[in-house]
């Protein structure tokens, strides 16, 4: 079986361990590499170019953030996970924007963090569930119809317009039907044509697209 290849970027030692010891419990994951700061973390990405990277942010010498920023520059391979105490949305704005592939809290249940691993790892984003509809509205004082239009460069039509905000709003498909007045049928033929036109696999990423690409 072909493992899934962690590298572990946290400035606490104990921490580190704790995570070598929960995730090398799983047959699919390996833990190749630890760093405790941004620029090892940088360095040793850049040498082992491991499948995935758990990347804390406050880390001394280079924070997790900029050592994000430097890895895309450098044009590393590796997924990044953001792991972090942080459940502010301006951290998740950011991170999302400089190409973070996942943003889990430090004190999620250790399945969700190794489902995260294996999302990222299958080219999947994973942004922890509580904190998912956080994303579309990172900027509050935007409104649905200032939304609404800057979708008119897209191919959607108002009706996937209106899905995909209520997606990325965190509704699933009864949420919205019963939002919109349209049977569940319905929402969930608009949202495979929504996934086709922005060419995104699931929830999660048309909810990022949302994000990065209108209410910056």
């Amino acid at each position: 079986m072909e493992k899934i290849k962690v590298m572990i970027a946290d400035d606490h030692s104990l921490i580190r361990k704790g995570l070598t010891q929960i995730l090398e419990l799983e047959r699919d994951i390996e833990v190749i590499a630890q760093a405790s700061n941004g620029r090892d973390a940088v360095e040793k990405a850049v040498k082992l170019k491991p499948d995935v990277i758990l990347m804390d942010i406050n880390m001394p010498i280079q924070n997790g953030l900029s050592a994000i920023k430097e890895l895309r520059c450098k044009g590393c391979p590796s997924n990044v996970i953001v792991l972090t105490i942080h459940e502010d949305r301006e951290y998740l704005r950011e991170a999302v924007n400089i190409g973070a592939n996942g943003y889990v809290m430090k004190d999620a249940e250790a399945d969700n963090l190794i489902e995260a691993i294996r999302n990222v790892y299958r080219g999947k984003t994973y942004i922890q569930p509580n904190m998912a509809s956080d994303m579309l509205y990172a900027v509050d004082s935007c409104s649905y119809m200032e939304v609404t239009k800057r979708f008119e460069k897209t191919d959607l039509t108002p009706r996937e317009t209106e899905v995909l905000l209520l997606i990325a709003d965190g509704m699933n498909n009864k949420e919205i039907a019963d939002e919109l007045f349209i049977s569940e049928k319905t929402v969930k033929n608009h949202v495979s044509s929504i996934f086709k036109k922005l060419n995104v696999a699931d929830r999660t990423q048309a909810a990022i697209y949302v994000f990065k690409n209108h209410l910056k």
